[in-house]
């Protein structure tokens, strides 16, 4: 058999030699045998790829290419996130808007999601219904209590008196609660029931940080849980007494804020000389906040 029909029969499994061929021989039959041939760059010393080399070299692409394809996968998978809470951001948003007449409910999602064109994805979005809704309604308070506490505080160095501070904080993180005042009882309603409690307590931990870190809390001793368990404490019942309260702007809501802010601050001075009252106290009120705080996973974010 010549050299030209060896590696005719030889081309089909790509080798010729123990060479990789680099370019496919181009036969012309004529009555089973070859009558023509044109080779390109056949001979074995023009080819550079031993067959193991080709392996290696293609098992390194397959390699690089399954690499894109789960980065790729990823991506999608994060895009994907993002848009659906760009989607959930907006029907919250939009839903708040429906609260006064449909209370915290699965209603005011559905009216929220057709205000703004996702009329079919509430129950995918929403499984807990009301309850997600009021919780984006505590983050967003939050913060916009958290961006107003920084204008103020930002640029002035001068010192200032941190009860009022704080009843002033309180003041303004409770008058947000006036649009949605009527349906409120059902707020606490759902935030009281078990599988919503760490979320109450979150919000609630979350609030009064921001409100001492702003008035110039620095502390990290026992003052540092005094204040923010007496906060919860005025805020709470500052919060109760105002859904009772029926005068012009809730002035009888805020007089009884600055009761319970001047009470605290008594107290507090009472605490700090009372070395024996305050390490009783100091143990039970650190371990309470400490606890609470680690069963909730939180991390204070001032910025």
């Amino acid at each position: 058999m010549n050299t030209l029909r060896k590696i005719y029969l030889l081309q089909n499994r790509g080798i010729y030699n123990g060479k990789i061929l680099q370019y496919i021989v181009s036969p012309t039959t004529y009555c089973g045998h070859i009558k023509d041939c044109r080779i390109s760059k056949l001979c074995s010393t023009h080819v550079r790829e031993t067959f193991d080399e080709f392996r290696a070299r293609e098992e390194q692409k397959e390699k690089k290419t399954l690499t894109q394809n789960i980065l790729n996968s990823r991506t999608e998978a994060i895009d994907k996130d993002i848009k659906v809470l760009v989607v959930k951001e907006s029907i919250l948003e939009a839903a708040l808007d429906y609260v006064p007449s449909h209370g915290w409910s699965k209603n005011a999602l559905v009216k929220g999601a057709e205000s703004v064109n996702y009329p079919s994805v509430v129950n995918g979005l929403f499984p807990k219904g009301g309850i997600e809704l009021l919780n984006y309604f505590h983050t967003h308070c939050n913060k916009k209590l958290a961006d107003q506490l920084k204008r103020i505080t930002s640029g002035n160095n001068d010192a200032q008196d941190s009860a009022k501070f704080a009843r002033k904080a309180i003041e303004i993180r409770l008058r947000m609660l006036i649009p949605y005042l009527q349906h409120w009882p059902q707020a606490l309603g759902l935030m009281s029931l078990p599988p919503n409690i760490p979320a109450s307590l979150a919000h609630i931990l979350t609030l009064v940080d921001k409100i001492c870190y702003y008035a110039g809390d620095r502390s990290v001793d026992f003052n540092w849980y005094t204040r923010r368990v007496g906060l919860a404490s005025i805020y709470k019942a500052t919060e109760l007494y105002m859904l009772q309260d029926n005068s012009q702007d809730f002035e009888k809501t805020w007089k009884f804020l600055g009761r319970r802010v001047e009470e605290a601050r008594i107290l507090h001075d009472f605490l700090i000389k009372s070395e024996h009252a305050s390490v009783h106290i100091q143990n039970a009120v650190g371990s309470t906040f400490s606890t609470a705080r680690n069963i909730l996973g939180l991390n204070f974010d001032r910025r």
